[in-house]
């Protein structure tokens, strides 16, 4: 099984300026307008980067529900915990992993998947993790604008973990395949 690795610190740092500008070009609330949240939801945030997404969803899912951001790259990770710590969100738990969450299986409502599968070097290991801990009736919400609508339907229906629902302007639909396979 092949691992994948994090981006250099540089690029990282480089990444963080760039979201800024991306931001507010285009701000996350447009694509999340497209996302079925709602409070209580457990939300994966699966390469959540520098939190831009994860912070808006903690707000969303409240109290009762619980942020999930997975990122490879540690520095990913300590950034969006010190902006966590400093704005006292207590929704809202980092993992630092390549591929699995340590989550349980069946736990999560809505997974983002978004600007990260075109990096996978497995992507296979990646969604078997994803379909693991999806709730059946759970969604997950696929952007990435590195790839084609052809690519991305492809991509995430392949391994026949996942079935393609729909797709809004920004984002694709994703649900659990009712005969998947997971090994």
């Amino acid at each position: 099984m092949a691992q994948d690795t994090p981006i250099t610190n540089i690029a990282f740092q480089g990444m963080k300026f760039s979201y800024k500008a991306r931001d507010l070009l285009k701000p996350r609330q447009i694509l999340l307008s497209e996302v079925p949240i709602k409070p209580a939801d457990y939300v994966l945030d699966y390469g959540c980067g520098t939190g831009s997404y994860s912070f808006i969803i903690s707000k969303i899912v409240g109290d009762a529900g619980r942020v999930y951001a997975l990122d490879i790259h540690p520095l990913a990770i300590k950034h969006v915990e010190n902006l966590v710590r400093n704005r006292g969100i207590t929704n809202m738990i980092t993992i630092l992993s390549d591929c699995d969450t340590g989550l349980a299986e069946n736990s999560v409502d809505v997974i983002l998947l978004f600007d990260i599968f075109h990096m996978f070097s497995d992507p296979n290991r990646n969604l078997a993790e994803l379909a693991r801990i999806l709730k059946d009736d759970g969604i997950l919400s696929f952007s990435d604008v590195h790839m084609n609508e052809k690519a991305i339907i492809d991509g995430m229906t392949a391994g026949n973990l996942f079935r393609f629902m729909g797709r809004g302007e920004y984002v694709f639909s994703f649900g659990k395949a009712a005969d998947r396979n997971i090994s």
